[in-house]
């Protein structure tokens, strides 16, 4: 919305590149580590929210949120608190619902950052590139 908003398709193709690849990141990292998920270690209390099969760490919600405010505080600097709140309030709901442990959060975070620098270093390359 925000892209949109600032008519700028950079900004939405930079983003939707850093979820994507988060995303993508998170799911195999989770299946070569294997965590299960809290519901399936602990019988209470139950997740609040339809409980996924599949593992746990790292979260992929926060990994895709953090890339994606990792992203946009490239392009508005001085809107980071903002993204970033909204990230961490995303990994929070995670853990709050029943379907990850804090550490799962951290990784996905984590992870979400570099995943975000790592397009950020992209896009540095190809302006410098076009000069």
């Amino acid at each position: 919305m925000l892209a949109l908003l600032w008519r700028r398709p950079m900004v939405f193709a930079s983003v939707v590149a850093a979820v994507l690849v988060g995303d993508l990141t998170a799911f195999g990292l989770r299946h070569v580590i294997g965590r299960p998920r809290p519901w399936r270690r602990y019988a209470l209390p139950e997740p609040l929210v339809h409980a996924p099969n599949d593992p746990s760490f790292p979260s992929g919600h926060t990994t895709m949120a953090f890339a994606g405010a990792t992203v946009l505080t490239y392009f508005r600097p001085r809107l980071a608190p903002v993204f970033f709140l909204l990230a961490a309030a995303i990994g929070f709901s995670r853990v709050y619902v029943g379907v990850h442990y804090p550490l799962d959060v951290l990784g996905g975070a984590a992870l979400g950052c570099l995943v975000g620098l790592l397009v950020i270093v992209l896009l540095r390359l190809a302006a410098a590139r076009r000069r």
